[in-house]
């Protein structure tokens, strides 16, 4: 059993690295929003379609799941084109951080939507990694572009904890890889008309950052988070998850040079307690 719980703390971390790679990829291509989400949904509902084929993964779903897969897909896309909004107007910290007020929201919204019992140590937890991001901001000017950057975030966060809530029950009974295949299929069909905004020559010189988009970010890392749904509670998942911005910034320090400064790592050790506190805690039965 201890073993089980070790290496799915280590499957959630490694879903992070990979995911954390979303905040230097998105602060480093250089296209419109919706042309660099679509492509990047429709890069990994190729590469996720012929997986699941050589797998010999069913892509059925059942009639009754379809509209909650279907409003899931819509809430996915919503959340990574408004994180992507918030990375072009601030930075990896203030656009990866902001996105993060997700364990608070899901501390709230799990016990009302799903009926799970409501507990104040996640609530604490949440609150411990709102802090954590507090200090992580290198600065938060509200006078500037990152406070429509930080409402982005924010907007993303929500939309997020909606569809992991959403899918939470669904895990169980379908494949982690069948799941992300509908979510971006969805996403790419509904953001497809914005590809043509753009000539595709512009599109194309971006293919090594749209590809790292769809295959490590999405394909791999959010296959691998979804699959985690399994072993914790929702809440649970949002605040482990929060190790992702830390990951994040320190890719942006070694790629984009944007080096955190002293309050960035008094915030990441915040988040990190916070991590730590539940890894412990989450070796109960849930």
């Amino acid at each position: 059993m201890r073993n089980n719980h070790i290496q799915h703390l280590l499957e959630i971390n490694l879903a992070m690295l990979f995911i954390a790679t979303s905040g230097a990829l998105g602060r480093y291509v250089q296209l419109p929003v919706p042309v660099t989400i679509g492509s990047r949904a429709l890069l990994a509902f190729i590469a996720l379609l012929i997986y699941c084929k050589w797998k010999g993964l069913s892509l059925k779903i059942e009639k009754k799941d379809a509209p909650i897969i279907f409003l899931s897909g819509i809430l996915m896309g919503i959340h990574w084109v408004a994180y992507f909004y918030a990375l072009k107007l601030s930075n990896v910290a203030i656009g990866m951080l902001s996105i993060f007020t997700y364990p608070v929201i899901t501390a709230f919204l799990e016990p009302l939507l799903l009926k799970t019992k409501f507990e104040l140590m996640h609530l604490l937890l949440a609150f411990l990694v709102l802090t954590g991001m507090f200090f992580l901001s290198p600065s938060l000017d509200f006078e500037n572009e990152y406070t429509i950057a930080i409402g982005f975030g924010v907007f993303s966060a929500l939309a997020y904890a909606l569809r992991n809530i959403l899918l939470k029950k669904k895990v169980a009974k379908y494949n982690g890889s069948m799941l992300m295949t509908y979510q971006t299929g969805i996403v790419g069909i509904l953001l497809f008309p914005f590809l043509f905004t753009i000539s595709s020559e512009i599109i194309l010189s971006k293919w090594e950052v749209l590809v790292a988009l769809a295959i490590l970010t999405t394909a791999i890392g959010h296959t691998m988070f979804l699959m985690t749904f399994k072993h914790f509670n929702i809440t649970t998942v949002s605040i482990l998850s929060s190790v992702q911005p830390v990951y994040g910034i320190i890719i942006g320090a070694i790629f984009l040079s944007e080096i955190p400064k002293g309050t960035t790592i008094l915030g990441g050790i915040l988040i990190l307690s916070s991590v730590v506190i539940e890894s412990i805690r989450s070796k109960k039965p849930t």
